[in-house]
């Protein structure tokens, strides 16, 4: 008589879908929150090559990075500009993204005639309201049903808490934060919006963007997220002063985003935390050290940043509805250029040939548990 003995050989699921296909971030990270880039005008008309492979491979999400802001977009009075946006919202749907559109409101790249009427001189509080709805019902109007989220209003507010005394806040005060979330509503009542801004992480700060989020709540005014953009350093902000962050804005009752994340690995001539552009330096080899390439226990420590802030998302993923790379590759970063012009920045977590850094996501592997399939293997073996 003969029997068989079958031997079980578990596989973990990661090694296994390897071994089949190359696995993407969105893959590795699909069931904790979705993940995004911000993509230039050469990356949605197809004129990077491979950009569009490395998006469709890793990322769930994708973000305008300048291409729908007003400059871009609106340049002149009674102009449009949509090349890049329909490109953008194409894209979006070949991939089958989730789509967010930055930024509407906003103090930087916004040309100077928005804020005057015709003899150059400021506009009215009523009139500029006016013009900002405009502006947001034909971009909004244009893409309604194909961007699924809108960051509606950006950095209004100075890292003390204090509102930043732009042409926006000085012409209306605040009015413009409430005409802007309404309007953007109004024209398009299925698109998530959100207020965006820097160094959420500062305590001061964060305290009133959250009264002013709960104060368009209490008017009857949508809001639905807060992006705290993840302009981070090396060694700052630390990660409790960004847990706090997240558990914050959860608690207060809105979606939790990580917008525009990066990490500077360069020097700065000053201490200078996020992202305010009119921060801007001299190019000085002083502040630019690897020009060639990035020295291997640099990287080891940015991998390691970015390893310990994505398990921090990971812990909080019932809180984080997305986390966006802002940028594709190290080679397309804007920290190239700031707060020194002209540097040779490794920010990202794909470097300029957009392979992924080294380590990420084992080092990541390590610290989630497997799913161990059983594979069957039958072996003959006669027996008395």
């Amino acid at each position: 008589m003969k029997k068989y003995l079958f031997l079980l050989i578990l596989i973990p699921v990661f090694a296994l879908g390897q071994t089949l296909k190359e696995v993407g971030l969105k893959d590795r990270m699909g069931s904790d929150f979705l993940i995004g880039a911000a993509v230039n005008l050469g990356q949605v008309t197809g004129q990077e090559a491979g950009a569009d492979s490395l998006l469709s491979l890793h990322f769930s999400s994708i973000t305008s990075e300048n291409g729908l802001k007003w400059g871009p977009v609106h340049p002149k009075e009674g102009e449009y500009r949509f090349e890049y946006g329909d490109a953008y919202v194409a894209m979006g749907e070949k991939m089958g993204a989730f789509v967010v559109g930055h930024t509407l409101v906003w103090h930087q790249q916004t040309p100077a005639w928005v804020f005057q009427n015709a003899n150059g001189q400021p506009l009215n509080q009523g009139d500029l309201i006016a013009r900002m709805e405009d502006h947001i019902s034909t971009v909004v109007g244009r893409y309604k049903g194909k961007i699924d989220g809108w960051d509606v209003v950006n950095e209004a507010f100075e890292d003390d808490g204090s509102w930043r005394k732009t042409p926006w806040y000085n012409i209306t005060g605040t009015e413009f934060v409430k005409a802007a979330f309404r309007k953007a509503q109004e024209t398009d009542p299925e698109a998530e919006l959100y207020y965006n801004d820097y160094n959420v992480w500062i305590p001061e700060k964060r305290k009133a963007i959250l009264e002013m989020a709960k104060n368009l709540r209490a008017d009857g005014i949508r809001i639905d997220g807060i992006g705290m953009q993840g302009h981070y350093r090396l060694g700052s902000p630390s990660l409790d002063q960004i847990e706090q962050a997240i558990l914050d804005i959860h608690e207060a009752g809105f979606q939790v985003h990580v917008t525009e994340l990066d990490v500077d690995v360069l020097p700065r001539p000053r201490n200078t935390e996020g992202a305010d552009l009119n921060i801007n330096y001299a190019e000085s080899p002083e502040w630019n050290p690897y020009v060639a390439s990035i020295p291997p226990a640099v990287e080891k420590q940015l991998v390691d940043r970015y390893v310990a802030l994505f398990q921090l998302f990971q812990k909080h993923s019932d809180k984080i509805s997305r986390v966006t790379f802002w940028g594709l590759h190290d080679g397309k970063s804007w920290l190239n250029n700031w707060p020194v012009r002209g540097r040779t920045n490794y920010p990202l977590i794909f470097d300029r040939e957009m392979k992924l850094k080294s380590g990420f996501l084992e080092a990541l592997e390590k610290n989630k548990p497997n799913c161990l399939p059983v594979i069957l293997f039958s072996f003959f073996s006669p027996q008395k």
